[in-house]
């Protein structure tokens, strides 16, 4: 059983857990103190039973009605493999899929392409900036030193179908953290750090004014939202920076 933070539903966190691809808890990535999985999870799960004590995010998206974790968001096919995000917020009107990083982005890149099945015409008139990084990347062009710009726009794609299902504009918030050191104390490489928030930016800025909105905060920004909320909010705010950072 992993040790989950206070006030918790433990239970329903590793149901979600187990539904999800990437065997985090049977390969015991979950327990590894550089884990995203288990940051998100804790941080996320919290509100699973109290989503309207989720503080409101900047750009006026309103109140949470439900969150989750691991949240699947279907492409308009049956087969195959589909996106999951570490977190999905709903409210009135906006379907908010929220993909964390924590050291990630400071590791050597791992290899993601793109299928030949997104090559369909599926996504709406409203996706060019996305499209246009997916086509870029799958012509052999590298855009980005430090951001799976694969995974995100496969992210948004996903988010698209599902807003669309749901009759709710989808956002794609991408929540990384900035670490000064790893957790054996090695100083993480400030060019690297420098180079993805680089990449973020160029990354947001291909697929401003798309359909799917394209939103970034660090860790450390969230947390000062939640800081900032009432009492029970600040304290889960500070047991997570307390367990997982520097964030």
């Amino acid at each position: 059983m992993p040790d989950f933070l206070p006030g918790l539903p433990a239970d329903q966190i590793l149901a979600m857990l187990g539904k999800a691809p990437g065997n985090e808890l049977k390969s015991g990535k979950f327990d590894s103190p550089e884990s995203s999985a288990a940051l998100a999870a804790n941080a996320f799960g919290w509100f699973l039973e109290r989503p309207e004590m989720f503080p409101q995010l900047p750009g006026g998206m309103g109140q949470a009605k439900s969150v989750s974790i691991e949240a699947e968001m279907r492409f308009p096919w049956a087969g195959g493999k589909h996106p999951w995000l570490d977190a999905a917020i709903v409210t009135d009107r906006y379907l908010i899929g929220v993909e964390s990083k924590r050291y990630e982005p400071f590791r050597p890149a791992k290899k993601n392409e793109f299928a030949e099945s997104y090559d369909r015409k599926v996504w709406g008139e409203n996706m060019e900036g996305y499209t246009r990084l997916r086509r870029t990347h799958a012509n052999g062009a590298r855009r980005f030193a430090a951001l799976d710009d694969v995974q995100l726009v496969k992210h948004a794609y996903g988010l698209r179908t599902e807003g669309q299902r749901r009759n709710l504009r989808p956002v794609l918030l991408y929540l990384y953290a900035e670490p000064g050191t790893w957790a054996n104390g090695r100083a993480v490489d400030p060019d690297r750090i420098a180079a993805h928030r680089a990449d973020v930016k160029l990354f947001a800025e291909s697929v401003e004014g798309d359909e799917v909105a394209f939103a970034e905060m660090t860790w450390a920004e969230m947390l000062a939202i939640w800081g900032r909320g009432k009492m029970p909010v600040a304290e889960h705010a500070a047991r997570v920076a307390a367990r997982f950072g520097p964030l």
